[in-house]
């Protein structure tokens, strides 16, 4: 398997997704928790539910565009 293999690159791509998304849900989980006031409460949640559909659906998504025919 050489470097420019695109089931590679486009598995690494897939993975990467997946620990961004992964890292936006427990920063939205420690602002949560370290929020004294509403708003970055509200913030917090917004971050974490954006982050869960994001890791839902993006990977999904690519690899449907990525399908061979």
């Amino acid at each position: 398997m050489s470097a420019n293999d695109p089931a590679r690159n486009r598995w690494l791509v897939l993975v990467g997704v997946r620990i961004l998304t992964a890292i936006g849900a427990v920063f939205g989980v420690v602002l949560i928790a370290r929020a004294g006031d509403t708003l970055p409460k509200v913030l917090g949640t917004a971050i974490v539910l954006s982050a869960l559909y994001a890791m839902a659906v993006v990977p999904r998504g690519l690899a449907a565009k990525w399908r061979s025919k």
